[in-house]
């Protein structure tokens, strides 16, 4: 938010001088009196000179305050990803979860959230078969098909190891099935490629059900214990 006002801010600066540097010179330009003085007077010739070294100067600074601002925000966007992404599946990470958890965590849970962990369960076969490469390969793929399938419905991130998160704000059954068949229909292309490994996945769902489930917390723990019912 603060770099989203500082660059507004700058904008407005750099229309403000432009428009202003733009006034001078036309009133300059358009005052036969005013032109003659300054032709003719060499002191008011100076200071007009000295003003528009200034004018040209300050354009400069300007100029250079929005290349290095362009600079922090793209060394900011790549320090941002960095943070929130997991190097292996290329996805949200840990702490991206984490994050979006925290805003539900201390206050009642809304009747519109559901959550869909999914578990990745041969990755432990295709680390010990065909090396970790492999596994991490398994890993980015199935994440950039929950990527792929989360457009315009929810969240999805690696919550750590083997585990995966989709969380709706403001989830429909509707909704939650066309993620579902998206990544079942996803899945089902991938492993119709004999050259790699296949993924094998479970997941659990969960809504606001019952008056059981009172926390984000409760919500993420009872999805993830229906992976293994």
């Amino acid at each position: 938010m603060k770099i989203k006002k500082f660059d507004r801010y700058k904008t407005v600066h750099l229309i403000l001088f432009i428009l202003l540097a733009g006034i001078g010179l036309f009133i300059i330009l358009t005052d036969p009196e005013l032109y003659q003085m300054i032709a003719n007077n060499s002191h008011i010739r100076a200071l007009c000179i000295l003003l528009w070294i200034v004018f040209v100067l300050s354009f400069l600074f300007i100029f250079m305050d929005f290349s290095l601002f362009s600079t922090f925000k793209k060394d900011y966007r790549e320090l941002d990803f960095a943070v929130s992404s997991d190097p292996v599946s290329g996805i949200a990470n840990r702490y991206s979860c984490d994050s979006l958890i925290e805003k539900y965590l201390d206050q009642p849970l809304p009747r519109n959230i559901g959550c869909v962990m999914f578990d990745l369960t041969n990755i432990g076969d295709v680390n010990q078969n065909r090396g970790h490469v492999a596994g991490n390969d398994l890993i980015h793929d199935f994440s950039g098909i929950l990527q792929a399938s989360s457009l315009n419905l929810c969240f999805v991130g690696r919550n750590g190891g083997n585990k995966f998160l989709a969380l709706f704000e403001n989830c429909t059954t509707q909704k939650l099935n066309i993620f579902l068949d998206r990544v079942s229909d996803r899945v089902d292309k991938h492993n119709d490629n004999p050259d790699v490994p296949p993924i094998l996945y479970q997941y659990g769902t969960a809504y606001r059900e019952d008056e059981s489930v009172q926390t984000i917390t409760d919500l993420i723990a009872l999805s993830n214990r229906r992976i293994y019912e």
